[in-house]
């Protein structure tokens, strides 16, 4: 059956892609008029669109481009900005959120692939910091015959800390996985390598390995909420310098104190000895295969919003639903009201 004729023929848009790529340009207005788009200037674009979709929340340059009667489907992270929370709301946007799309199972399927690069990445980048140029103690984590290898502690079970514990573990670090989370405990007892070691997750635990760790890995995630922070200023002190922070969680606000967000650009900074790496937009680094692991998971959500409009299609399905945050100057999202003490709405009143 043919695609809708609001959807391009996203096989067609594949190969286009890959042509442009391999010449070294992008798709030009040819291109894209033969698939039925054409390349708009970001100010036409959001003054024309009544559906928005992204990959990273609204820039402030956005904010005053978006307005009444706009659906605009991304990443929101809320609760971790109050700035692009008060614009929201006083703009009147309808905001659907990626990462509070959930299943009746619990399962956080756009935000899923993210985690799983983000995990990887996560590894990659504590190798890479670890090495002494890059302002690390200048281990490395898989060690070398006659050599101890490296230790790994990582703060949360689930999809990101799951990628990262498989990686490190393949590298042959010695791995320790804390959750408080039991049934995820056992998941990872029975899946994972001899090397990975999963515990209860709770101060005692953390302070207990904390000193030892050569690399730390802030995986823990509460949807739609504020993250709450595990290892404080003090509890970094204890590590030893050159020891690197990976904290994929600080675009929720982050789990350890002394982490803060940075970029690609300048991905890194040292606090109390300790190499921080606080980068929001993590599988930003590898665009190719986050672009694609992103598309495949968003279309479905983004065919029924396009088809049934976002109040049917939210009527109609309870994970899509779960990504209301905020309509008509008001926030539905729980986790995001709580974070700036407000009250949040319940969906009926959507």
């Amino acid at each position: 059956s043919k695609p809708p004729p609001s959807i391009i023929d996203s096989a067609a848009l594949t190969r286009s892609a890959v042509s442009s790529t391999t010449t070294g340009g992008l798709p030009g207005p040819a291109q894209t008029a033969r698939l039925g788009a054409r390349i708009a200037s970001r100010k036409e674009l959001f003054a024309q669109s009544e559906l928005i979709v992204k990959v990273k929340e609204p820039q402030s340059a956005e904010y005053d481009l978006l307005g009444d009667g706009q659906v605009l489907f991304t990443f929101f992270h809320f609760a971790a900005d109050r700035a692009l929370t008060d614009a929201m709301v006083r703009r009147g946007v309808t905001c659907i959120a990626y990462e509070t799309v959930q299943t009746d199972d619990g399962t956080l399927p756009i935000l899923a692939p993210m985690s799983d690069v983000a995990g990887r990445v996560a590894m990659s980048a504590a190798i890479k910091y670890l090495e002494r140029p890059m302002g690390g103690k200048g281990k490395l984590l898989s060690g070398i015959p006659g050599v101890r290898p490296g230790t790994v502690l990582i703060l949360g079970g689930g999809i990101v800390g799951t990628s990262a514990a498989r990686i490190a573990a393949a590298l042959g670090a010695d791995v320790f996985v804390l959750d408080t989370n039991l049934q995820r405990l056992r998941f990872l007892f029975d899946t994972c390598p001899a090397n990975v070691h999963p515990l209860s997750s709770n101060a005692y635990t953390i302070r207990e390995i904390l000193p030892n760790a050569d690399a730390v890995i802030g995986a823990v995630l509460v949807p739609g909420a504020r993250t709450p922070v595990l290892i404080s200023e003090p509890m970094v002190k204890t590590m030893e310098p050159g020891s690197v922070i990976i904290d994929v969680a600080v675009d929720q606000g982050g789990c350890v104190e002394t982490a803060r967000p940075t970029t690609h650009s300048r991905p890194t900074f040292v606090h109390e000895g300790i190499v921080h790496y606080g980068v929001t937009n993590m599988p930003g680094a590898v665009a190719h295969t986050s672009t694609f692991g992103l598309t495949i998971a968003t279309l479905p959500y983004l065919c029924e919003l396009a088809d049934k409009g976002w109040r049917k299609a939210i009527a109609e399905n309870p994970a899509l639903a779960r990504g209301l945050n905020v309509h008509d100057g008001r926030v539905f999202c729980r986790g995001v009201a709580e974070a700036f003490g407000w009250e949040a709405e319940p969906l009926t009143a959507a």
